[in-house]
């Protein structure tokens, strides 16, 4: 496959890519198409590598309303839903939803997805079936699983049995959520035994960590402080954070060295958190975002997730990291036009970071050949105008086609 004269990344001067055998074999100014080879025409379009969603409930997505819905929109009403929910989950039931969001997303340029499981489940229905999951859709996206403690590790029955009985069945990563064990000993009880569980099985961490507006609440200085003493680094991410937007600044400042040094990562989930932050002010009133801009400018990795698809937490959302992007660049003020232009990391190489897949993720010379092609010459444009993706390429194998629309306006 010869794919010609795309902008990649925005650059200015346009190049060819060669696909041979599902890898990148050749990035030059011209190629000349071999006999018999795909030609695909990118003239003026933009190329990135392919969307990820570090930061998906794919066990609860498109539940909401069911059986009822989070009128408050808070947090602990979502949990309390999804609690009653999750008595008549079935195998085929997590299945089917799954397998339909998964499409959703592929068809907005994903190919990149860590989905949370909910383990505080004595069947572990909700794994069993992401287990089969992850194998059936590997042919056009890398999923990966979180052993997710919904209703805590310590703060459950058999909690820390559940866990570990996860990690034994093949997950990915090593969940945790501080914020709502009971108490703040079971808050730092719980990540040591995540960390030092994720080391046992050789995992990955990703904690739900300080998903709350109580400045208190500091589980982020106990991950981060895990993973520089274990040397985990940027194994660890800790997703949400919100707390940290109601830090006071003296104490953000210690703690933004702590987070430099231990190379973790960070996930900001901006629809979600956007939408259940400040739920208990009345004014002024937060914005229930972490400190983006800040982390990003003291190069700590930040990327966006998703989080929720039509759940008890979240009542819309239609798996298009574009939405999440739009929010969190206008809720953190991160909108000057290099700004804007470059956002587009967030929701890949930052993402592929923090999934720990940039060995084989990037628009290079002998990598996996996984890119998508968006209808427009640069991101800021693309973003703007909600380009489509006009083709998504996985492993060589062109996975989702996008005809551009058109538009026919009868105005006179």
């Amino acid at each position: 496959m010869l794919i010609q004269q795309g902008f990649i990344e925005n650059a200015t001067q346009p190049q060819d890519i060669r696909i041979e055998d599902g890898k990148f074999t050749a990035i030059a100014d011209h190629l000349t198409p071999k006999d018999h080879e795909e030609v695909i025409d990118a003239t003026g379009k933009l190329i990135l590598p392919p969307f990820v969603d570090p930061h998906v409930h794919l066990d609860s997505t498109m539940t909401a309303g069911d059986p009822e819905w989070n009128q408050s929109g808070t947090l602990f009403d979502g949990i309390r839903i999804w609690g009653e929910r999750k008595k008549t989950l079935s195998h085929d039931d997590v299945k089917e939803r799954a397998l339909k969001a998964l499409k959703i997303q592929a068809s907005h340029g994903i190919q990149f997805v860590r989905s949370h499981v909910d383990v505080t489940d004595p069947n572990l229905t909700a794994l069993k079936a992401l287990l089969e999951v992850r194998d059936e859709v590997k042919d056009y996206v890398e999923l990966q699983l979180v052993a997710f403690p919904q209703d805590g590790i310590l703060s459950f029955p058999h909690g820390k049995e559940l866990m570990e009985e996860a990690a034994k069945m093949g997950v990915d990563v090593i969940g945790a959520i501080p914020h709502f064990e009971f108490t703040r000993e079971y808050s730092v009880e719980s990540l040591h035994f995540a960390v030092d569980l994720a080391q046992k099985y050789g995992k990955l961490v990703d904690a739900h960590c300080d998903e709350i507006d109580d400045p208190a609440s500091r589980g982020l200085e106990t991950l981060a402080t895990l993973a520089y003493e274990t040397g985990l680094g940027d194994k660890v991410t800790a997703s949400h954070t919100t707390a940290m937007g109601s830090y006071n600044n003296a104490y953000a400042y210690k703690l933004m060295r702590l987070l430099k040094l231990s190379h973790i990562n960070m996930i900001s989930n901006p629809l979600i958190n956007t939408h259940l932050g400040g739920r208990f002010d009345t004014y002024p009133k937060r914005r229930g975002l972490t400190r983006v801009k800040e982390l990003n400018e003291a190069g700590v990795n930040v990327a966006f997730g998703e989080d929720d698809i039509k759940d008890p937490w979240y009542p819309m959302g239609d798996g298009n990291m574009l939405d999440a992007l739009h929010m969190g660049i206008h809720v953190t003020q991160m909108m000057g036009y290099d700004d804007i232009l470059n956002s587009y990391q967030f929701v890949t190489t930052h993402g592929a970071k923090a999934m720990h897949v940039t060995d084989h993720y990037g628009i290079a010379e002998g990598k996996p050949a996984n890119l998508v092609i968006m209808n427009n010459d640069n991101f800021y444009n693309a973003l703007n105008e909600r380009s489509e993706f006009l083709y998504s390429i996985h492993h060589g194998k062109i996975i989702e086609r996008t005809d551009p629309k058109q538009v026919h306006l009868n105005l006179d």
